[in-house]
């Protein structure tokens, strides 16, 4: 008897086909194909599940084969399935018809099932394979009833997986795939309104979250950097039902979708501490998983006290930033995982943090400083559209009223994005900070008057051509927020505003 199961591996994963055949000899349980630690250990949680469910264990010897079998077979996932191989090939359930089936599950001992990751993408592989119907343990039927395609039913054991497969559950006891599926997340319990003063740096955030525009920030600690992005969030639109799937996928196949839970609604927010490993940061490991950048796609990647992290780690960054994904290469294999985030980079000024404070002194030398942001590195500095210097808030400030909340400057960057939306439908790119040099001319048009300030500007800024894009996005997202259609000067001014620290002159100077 052959069952069909899923490896989730890489970001696609992959259909393996489980396969039983009864031989004579002692009796036992030989798993081939490639099998991990974990896989391989499955033979004694199968032989237990099977005898605890109420079935007999096969006198025989038993040969389970996982094909393709070029591929590594890791994680418990094929518990359930090779369970019920075992039990259609000794004869003990009988198929209702030739059914074709995936089924996933980790075995308890006792034959309760329990819940695996990559549910989601091995229901979007099934349905591109043509499979009918996936099985799948309780805990993953929301997920699982998230993606279009075959039929999804949940089972909390061994026993009902059976009876599922023989045809003998009844309707009322078949969990099956609702119309409807999903739930939208909640939003952190902040708002933009606990921003006090700050206008500079408000305005910016409102432009990057419209455009997707890369961000830093820089200044003096306490002076509101990593309270400002913490809220970042909150102005965010929720996430398209495409983009939605794509990043439930990648958490479904990290393994950190909590049992129950359905699709991702708003976008990622993650925030890596400096410690963090390079693997861990953009992916890698044993076995090959995503990391912070995959798990931040569609949302966005924060970068707190930027300047204490690797350097290598920074320039690692730039691959994904330019792709939108990212390729792991490791011996024997090489998988690659969705990466379109929106970077955020909050440092200090300097080393020692009091640079720009009125009653602190900064005791830095000048090579310091160059060492300092020499860690961020040029390169990646150069694909930063919008830099922001903060500068502590003034104690009378912080006791006026609030300002504008999430839900306002929201429904300004929702409407935004959806002037992109549909300018560039049926694109590659769905955002401004994503238009490729060689359409700036088709989605940037100037005025004639905005058209000379900007060969001016460059003239006397002399920025390069990079540079030079990044205000031109930059600008074209602050015509959206405007609702205009072709770039005016005022647009173009503010968007060299946010741009003109960091090349040409040094970031400490601003202070």
């Amino acid at each position: 008897m052959t069952i069909t199961s899923f490896a989730p591996t890489g970001f696609e994963g992959e259909i393996v086909k489980v396969e039983v055949d009864l031989r004579r000899g002692i009796p036992g349980i030989d798993i081939v194909g490639l099998p991990d630690g974990a896989v391989r250990e499955a033979r004694d949680r199968v032989r237990a599940a099977i005898r605890n469910s109420g079935f007999q264990v096969p006198r025989d010897r038993v040969l389970i084969n996982l094909g393709p079998a070029g591929i590594k077979k890791e994680g418990a996932s094929f518990d359930l399935p090779m369970a019920v191989a075992v039990l259609g090939a000794s004869g003990q359930l009988c198929p209702e018809g030739s059914p074709s089936l995936m089924v996933l599950g980790e075995l308890e001992l006792s034959g309760a099932v329990r819940p695996v990751r990559g549910v989601l993408s091995a229901v979007l592989a099934a349905g591109a394979g043509g499979i009918e119907t996936v099985v799948v343990p309780l805990d993953n039927l929301a997920e699982a009833r998230s993606a279009p395609g075959p039929r999804v039913l949940g089972i909390g054991s061994l026993e009902e997986a059976v009876r599922l497969v023989s045809g003998n559950l009844g309707p009322e006891e078949t969990k099956e795939r609702p119309p409807d599926s999903g739930v939208a997340e909640e939003d952190e319990d902040c708002d933009m309104a606990d921003i006090r003063g700050q206008e500079v740096l408000k305005r910016a955030l409102e432009v990057a979250a419209a455009g997707g525009h890369h961000l830093l920030l820089f200044g003096p600690p306490g002076s509101g950097k990593t309270m400002a992005v913490r809220r970042l969030p909150t102005i965010l639109p929720d996430l398209l039902r495409e983009d939605s799937l794509c990043v439930t996928r990648i958490h479904s196949m990290a393994g950190l979708l909590p049992p129950g839970s359905a699709l991702i609604r708003r976008p990622p927010f993650r925030y890596p501490h400096h410690s963090a490993s390079p693997e861990g940061l953009v992916g890698g490991g044993h076995p090959v998983g995503p990391g912070e950048v995959s798990l931040a796609h569609k949302g966005i990647l924060f970068l707190d006290e930027t300047a204490e992290f690797h350097r290598r780690q920074l320039q690692a960054l730039r691959e994904p930033i330019e792709t939108g994904t990212i390729t792991i290469s490791r011996a024997g294999e090489g998988r690659w995982f969705p990466a379109d985030f929106q970077l955020v980079l909050a440092t200090n000024p300097c080393p020692c943090g009091n640079l720009g404070l009125e009653e602190g002194r900064c005791v830095c030398t000048r090579s310091e400083l160059y060492r300092y942001w020499k860690q961020i590195g040029g390169a990646l500095l150069d694909r930063i559209d919008i830099r922001v210097p903060v500068s502590p808030v003034a104690p009378k400030t912080l006791l006026e009223g609030q300002g504008e909340s999430s839900s306002t400057i929201r429904q300004r960057v929702s409407a935004a994005r959806e002037i992109q939306r549909r300018r560039y439908e049926g694109r590659s790119f769905q955002v401004n900070a994503r238009i490729p040099p060689g359409l700036m001319g088709s989605f940037c048009p100037l005025t004639a008057d905005a058209a000379e300030s900007f060969a001016r500007a460059m003239r006397t800024v002399r920025l390069s051509g990079r540079a030079s894009h990044a205000i031109l996005k930059v600008a074209r997202t602050i015509a959206d927020l405007a609702e205009k259609e072709v770039l005016e000067k005022d647009h173009l001014y503010e968007a060299i505003q946010h741009r003109r620290y960091g090349d040409k002159d040094f970031f400490w100077e601003s202070f």
